[in-house]
Parts: structure tokens; C-alpha cells; sequence
């Protein structure tokens, strides 16, 4: 038996899921989509920063384009350490194509113009 509570809604159920894949706990029905993908495949959106050359700031906040399997999360991190960003640079921004060979983009999250 695993346990995991849900985020996909302000509840916050705590879901049971047993070994044959069965979900109890749930308040609604995403919590059994959420804790069955949990088992299976965890995924996580990434938010960190990256450095940015500007007169104004030193770092500029990041996430993935969409989820990633959550054990790629450190590898992406640790490719983003080495990044540096020259200004102007806008909200949403593609500024890194396909992290770590995975079809997913890093887009900024502020527009940082000087």
C-alpha cells in the first residue's frame, strides 16, 4: 500500500492506493487519475532561476514548459546552473529548447528588460 495526498484540488485528500491499483480516500474523481500517475509515473513542474546579465537583477525566475518526470528534476536543475540569459528578456521567452533531450522548453516567468 502506498499513500500520497492529492493536489489536485484545495482538499488535499490523503488517497490509499493498494496493491491491485485501487484508490480510496478521494473526494473527487482526479484524485484517482492523480494518485494512479503518482504510482506510475510521478511528473513535477520545475521552477528555479537562472542567471541573467542585467543591471537590474541578478537571476531570472524559470519553470518548465510542462511537467517532467520527477526524476529528471535534478538533471534539468543542474543543466540550468550553467545557463546565462543576456536582456531584454520577456514573460514566456523559450530559453532553453527541449531540457536534457526531453520535449520540454525552460520559459521565463518575468519580463527583465535592462
Amino acid at each position: 500500500m502506498k499513500t500520497v495526498i492529492c493536489i489536485e484540488c484545495p482538499r488535499g485528500c490523503h488517497l490509499t492506493i493498494d496493491e491491485n491499483q485501487k484508490v480510496t480516500g478521494n473526494g473527487c474523481p482526479r484524485g484517482i487519475q492523480y494518485a494512479l500517475n503518482e504510482v506510475t509515473s510521478p511528473t513535477r513542474m520545475v521552477t528555479t532561476t537562472v542567471k541573467v546579465l542585467s543591471e537590474q537583477w541578478s537571476r531570472l525566475p524559470v519553470k518548465t514548459s510542462h511537467e517532467v518526470p520527477k526524476d529528471k528534476m535534478f538533471e534539468i536543475v543542474q543543466a540550468l546552473r550553467k545557463t546565462e540569459v543576456k536582456v531584454p528578456v520577456y514573460v514566456n521567452d523559450v530559453i532553453v529548447s527541449r531540457i536534457c533531450g526531453l520535449d520540454v522548453d525552460i520559459i521565463a516567468t518575468r519580463t527583465i528588460l535592462k
